[in-house]
């Protein structure tokens, strides 16, 4: 049998299904998979997750350095985002230097952390002008089953509630929590025809004709938007996937700030 062939059996069974209301885990189309999250993994990071939704799985870690600020920033501190994509975690990842596809990853993690200002990032300023915190967001796939902008997303929440900014061993004063004032959640939802799924598997991810991420704070602002994929939204079908997003964002908000 022709992968085509397959490929086109597996979007009609996918589409015939959704169409029903159901989906083959069992979800509805709103709702996401079970969401894990165990922070503290990595004892030499500053702050680590390893979280998984569904089967996708994720260990992210926070490092902290001392550096120089940006020129157009020199009163803040520095974010820096990376994704490793470990060939281990797909047959379709590859070893070698970052894909389009890590460094998209990476962007939009990037992007919902920084707009949402989940950071207060003026109060890693040690001289203005001269020295300021980095912080290094470490991020490696270690099982993919699809929607890998939200579990990354989540997992550097996650990491970021939990670090302990290292000042004791810089001679900078007592060690102090990573200055965390809000809470950015991402929620990705697939299109395949006219069906939007939220939190889609990697069979759905697959079938998708669109994909839209929304990234909201506690407030239900949008802070960011990534679209992906050669499918359309229309004016309604945005509407109604912010809408999801904002609702989703209030379950799994609750899961990633420290207990």
């Amino acid at each position: 049998m022709s992968e085509q062939l397959v490929s086109d059996l597996m979007r009609a069974y996918v589409y015939r299904l959704a169409k029903t209301g159901q989906r083959a885990d069992g979800r509805k189309l709103t709702e996401p998979r079970k969401l894990s999250v165990e922070t503290g993994f990595v004892k030499t990071a500053e702050g680590s997750c390893r979280l998984r939704l569904g089967k996708t799985q994720v260990l992210v870690g926070i490092k902290m350095s001392v550096g120089q600020p940006y020129p157009d920033t020199p009163n803040t501190g520095v974010l820096s985002t990376t994704v490793e994509l470990i060939p281990m975690a797909s047959p379709t990842f590859e070893a070698g230097p970052p894909r389009p596809d890590s460094i998209e990853l990476a962007r939009v993690v990037d992007r919902g952390i920084r707009e949402s200002k989940m950071v207060n990032v003026e109060k890693l300023c040690i001289t203005p002008k001269e020295k300021v915190w980095i912080m290094f967001i470490d991020i490696h796939v270690l099982d993919f089953d699809g929607n890998l902008f939200d579990a990354a997303s989540y997992g550097a929440a996650a990491a970021l509630a939990t670090t302990i900014v290292p000042a004791k061993a810089q001679g900078l004063g007592e060690n102090f929590p990573l200055p965390v004032e809000h809470w950015p959640v991402s929620v990705t939802t697939a299109k395949v025809k006219d069906l939007l799924l939220v939190d889609p598997s990697l069979d759905e991810e697959r079938m998708a004709d669109a994909r839209l991420t929304v990234t909201t704070d506690e407030n239900g602002d949008i802070r960011a938007m990534q679209k992906g994929l050669s499918g359309t939204f229309s004016y309604d079908e945005v509407k109604r996937v912010i809408e999801t997003s904002q609702q989703v964002g209030k379950t799994i908000r609750p899961l990633l700030r420290p207990s």
